[in-house]
């Protein structure tokens, strides 16, 4: 009996002291797992920008500042979900994306918070950055056209698109479209709801296909003679023209381009996450996207618009000449995605 009790005794004892051992062991990676997240400076960037430049830029800050930049890519409305969902819990620091139609969702899900940057105020002029975000660059809507088969002067407007002369020969991508739904959340924010349905109807009379295929392959669709006129990204051209491939590389040189009265402009912006856990190495990022360097590598590499005053155009921006464009509010683009999406289904925007 007495050496059961001792038996049980030293049990315990050990059981204690491996439970002490445990916690001492857990507090111990607790300490090097907050020594790691502070010696090691780094930014969390969620991105829906799939671009070379951007990569070569991260790693150019990398090697500038010695923050190491964790990148996650993805959709935009994808992410933002994905952030909304992870709360508090969100790795992200910085989201990028592609479209100013993505602030309103942002704002409306409390998903940023305001930065606080003399930099970045300097860098990017008042009517291309909020509290609580910054533009990075800009892209025009374009209209191009076979040059061989269309008079630039027929073309003055994009509802110039609708007219009867242009019936079975406009392409264009699908309503899924980020760029089409901006295009058109525009429209309805400019001249409302209606206005902007006439518009997309009207398109849609005229469609040479059913839409089909991203930006460059409407510009390779006219050159082939499946339609006279398109609709894309201006940055696309660039990107066509420096193409590796020849056939592509012909088309952007041959094709021709338009900036239509009152452009749309959309803009690719930065912000900070709410729940940023890296705030000051994810706005030292967003300054260094705005400084001369990097802007002049999304003009030269991307075909991007800097929004940088003091990095000017390519010699190919140049060469499309000036133009005017819309007086949009970039902060409530947004509200009318919905909308927008919806106009879609109803004139059989496929």
């Amino acid at each position: 009996m007495l050496k059961r009790k001792k038996l049980l005794a030293l049990t315990l004892t050990a059981l204690v002291s491996m439970g002490v051992l445990a916690g001492c062991g857990q507090k111990n990676q607790e300490a090097k797992a907050e020594e790691t997240g502070s010696g090691e400076k780094v930014v969390n960037v969620y991105s829906s920008r799939h671009y070379d430049i951007d990569k070569q830029l991260f790693k150019d800050f990398e090697s500038d500042t010695g923050i190491k930049v964790n990148l996650v890519d993805g959709k935009s409305d994808e992410l933002i979900e994905r952030m909304a969902r992870e709360g508090d819990n969100t790795s992200a620091d910085v989201f990028l994306t592609v479209g100013a139609e993505n602030i309103a969702q942002l704002n409306e899900k409390d998903l940023i918070k305001d930065i606080s940057s003399e930099k970045i105020n300097e860098n990017i002029p008042s009517e291309y950055r909020g509290k609580n975000w910054v533009g990075l660059t800009s892209r025009a809507r374009i209209i191009v056209y076979n040059k061989e088969k269309v008079n630039p002067e027929t073309i003055k407007t994009y509802n110039d698109l609708t007219k009867d002369e242009f019936k079975g020969k406009v392409l264009t991508r699908s309503s899924s479209s980020s760029y089409n739904n901006a295009l058109l959340s525009s429209f309805i924010q400019l001249d409302g709801a209606d206005k902007a349905k006439e518009w997309a109807q009207g398109i849609v009379n005229n469609f040479a296909r059913t839409p089909e295929g991203n930006d460059r392959d409407q510009a390779k669709a006219i050159m082939a003679g499946v339609g006279d006129v398109g609709i894309m990204n201006s940055y696309y051209i660039a990107k066509m023209i420096s193409s590796s491939d020849a056939e592509e590389a012909k088309v952007g040189k041959e094709i021709g381009v338009l900036f239509p009265e009152n452009t749309h402009l959309n803009l690719s912006f930065g912000a900070v996450t709410k729940n940023a856990k890296n705030e000051e190495n994810a706005v030292a990022l967003l300054e260094y996207l705005t400084e001369e360097k990097a802007q002049k590598a999304y003009v030269d590499e991307n075909g991007e618009f800097a929004l940088n005053t003091k990095v000017g155009k390519s010699e190919l921006q140049k060469s499309w000449g000036e133009f005017k464009v819309q007086n949009l509010n970039y902060e409530t683009l947004g509200e009318s995605k919905q909308e927008a999406t919806l106009i879609f289904d109803q004139v059989g925007w496929k």
